[in-house]
């Protein structure tokens, strides 16, 4: 059957129709959607394969019907596909309620009595697009008329400088503002309920839906036991949130999305979760992780041998 563009056409644009919403609706970083995500990629190359499969699909059955019709219905049929799409009954109806023009042999309806040395003139409506867009900018200038006129809004002068303003109110607080330099050498275990708090509430929004809420795992694996895949302690699991795992491609790296501070308040919470045994947690996985104790002392006095007891 006769379609409005080829496959070659359509096929790509309705591709790039859903990866361009996708880019626009999916908050990546720095990064495309489809590469930060997998399942992005995996959605785009599924998607692919169900059009090119619909499209098969689809010039299949033309082809079986186009068999089964009679001569007769096979001539209307090229007859009809043989037709530009401009001389459309479609088209010319659309174009017939935008300029409500009249056709040639009905010219006489609308001819003037007026003769100018044997030019003659038609009085045709106004095209119904053009008389609305022009009831469209009366309604504006009354909406313009009511805005800046009547109730003071902000003409364009007094917008730039309130946008200069607070750009410069933004710029002098990124200056005052203390960089988060926190990275895996300075990172340090938070013990203080303020950011246990605030990375239990993380930890829920983000992490809770593979590692469940209490940490017994779903997906990801239980964080509650001691035992590590990817080693444990604060610095491995700081640099597991930050940048990944390379053993589970689900751990994606959330470092583009979380400051270096707060990815270290959900290590944190993370490891206060040790030997909490919830419910129906996961088995272990991974080695038992223990972390290296403090280098010990010799409790054994040193005496200065530059010191001279004296007795009496």
């Amino acid at each position: 059957m006769k379609k409005l563009l080829p496959v070659y056409v359509r096929v790509p644009l309705l591709f790039a129709t859903v990866l361009i919403g996708l880019e626009y609706f999916i908050d990546s970083g720095d990064r495309p959607a489809f590469i930060k995500y997998p399942m992005v990629s995996l959605f785009l190359a599924v998607f692919l394969f169900l059009l090119i499969a619909i499209e098969i699909v689809v010039n299949a059955v033309d082809k079986v019907t186009y068999h089964l019709l009679t001569d007769e219905q096979r001539k209307q049929l090229e007859e009809a596909q043989s037709i530009p799409i401009t001389e459309s009954k479609f088209l010319k109806g659309l174009m017939q309620k935008l300029t409500r023009s009249k056709e040639i042999e009905q010219e006489s309806d609308v001819m003037l009595h007026h003769d100018y040395d044997g030019i003659k003139e038609l009085d045709n409506v106004l095209p119904p697009w053009w008389v609305y867009l022009f009831y469209g900018t009366i309604a504006f200038a009354f909406i313009y008329l009511i805005r800046f006129h009547v109730l003071d809004g902000d003409n364009q002068a007094e917008e730039f400088k309130h946008e200069v303003e607070l750009a410069n109110l933004e710029l002098l607080k990124n200056a005052t503002s203390k960089p988060d330099d926190m990275n895996i050498d300075k990172v340090t275990l938070l013990t203080d309920e303020a950011s246990l708090a605030k990375g239990k509430e993380v930890f829920t929004n983000a992490c809770a839906a593979c590692h469940k809420a209490d940490g017994g795992g779903i997906v990801g694996p239980n964080l509650t036991d001691e035992f590590w895949i990817n080693g444990g302690g604060i610095k491995n699991v700081f640099k597991i949130i930050s940048e990944g795992s390379k053993n589970n491609q689900s751990m994606v790296s959330w470092k583009g999305i979380f400051k270096p501070t707060e990815i270290q308040q959900i290590a944190s919470y993370v490891l206060s979760l040790q030997g909490t045994k919830p419910a129906g947690a996961k088995p272990a996985e991974g080695e038992k992780w223990v972390e290296e104790a403090a280098p010990k002392t010799d409790a054994t006095p040193v005496v200065d041998s530059t010191k001279v007891a004296t007795t009496k």
